[in-house]
């Protein structure tokens, strides 16, 4: 019997606090009406002004927790955000291609927001190596596009060559996120091997930030489990996120999260 919602999985950290990680997306599988199944990578010790630790799972734990959603459940998309790890990346891969996932989001968590570190150097390599060939799409931000590319992104240009070295390492489309860029605008370009796709957005102005990738890359696998095409899903998620940061949330003492019910 087919399950009355569409199915997503996230494999990702814990945040405690609530406004990243897993709890971010299974609220933002929530918003979308799809049911959402979890895959815990890592667990953190963090709240809205820090994080101070953070831990990987064993990396076969991690592969029977991923086990289990598919043999029972099988999601229709699945997003991925922190894996802590190199052992845990390649687990995930794995996985992935055993159970021959589809609508496969790559959220490319590599350091907190605060500078720490969440990626080791050899997790970042075996990323590039074996869970970019199995993305439907990868979602990095500015600084990690820069990392995972291997050159700084100072102009349009740069952007643009750097979604297509991203590309070559076998994911299907790329999202560069603005967020971090400069001026008033928001320019997300998105790739899909071919032609470019510019979604430009004024900068709302809010601290409501903390959360806001994890909620993006989410929003994309809801959409795709719910069968949107993938350029319609970033144009679907965007908005989504627009929305949510126009009424943000300030559950403690530091950056508020997204309002992902508005």
């Amino acid at each position: 019997m087919s399950p009355a919602l569409p199915v997503a999985l996230t494999i990702a950290g814990v945040d405690p606090g609530g406004g990243a990680g897993i709890v971010a997306d299974l609220m933002t599988f929530a918003a979308h009406r799809v049911y959402g199944t979890a895959a815990v990578a890592a667990i953190t010790a963090q709240n809205t002004r820090e994080i101070t630790r953070s831990q990987p799972v064993a990396a076969t734990l991690l592969t029977e927790q991923i086990a289990a959603v598919y043999r029972d459940i099988g999601p229709a998309a699945v997003k991925i955000g922190m894996l802590g790890n190199g052992a845990n990346v390649t687990a995930v891969a794995r996985a992935l291609k055993k159970f021959k996932a589809a609508n496969v989001v790559l959220d490319p968590i590599l350091a907190a927001t605060q500078g720490r570190r969440l990626l080791p150097p050899a997790g970042v390599a075996a990323l590039k190596r074996d869970l970019f060939p199995l993305a439907t799409i990868v979602t990095p931000n500015l600084p990690e596009a820069e990392t995972l590319a291997g050159f700084p992104i100072k102009d349009e240009g740069d952007r643009r060559l750097a979604a297509g070295v991203l590309a070559d390492l076998g994911a299907e489309t790329v999202l560069i996120k603005g967020g971090h860029g400069e001026g008033r605008e928001v320019s997300d370009l998105f790739f899909d091997g071919r032609k470019f796709m510019e979604f430009r957005n004024f900068r709302i102005d809010t601290k409501a930030t903390h959360g806001t990738g994890c909620t993006l890359s989410s929003a994309i696998a809801a959409n795709l489990a719910r069968g949107a095409s993938i350029a319609e899903a970033v144009r679907n998620s965007i908005e989504y996120l627009r929305r949510a940061l126009g009424r943000g949330l300030f559950p403690g003492h530091g950056p508020g999260t997204p309002d992902h019910f508005s």
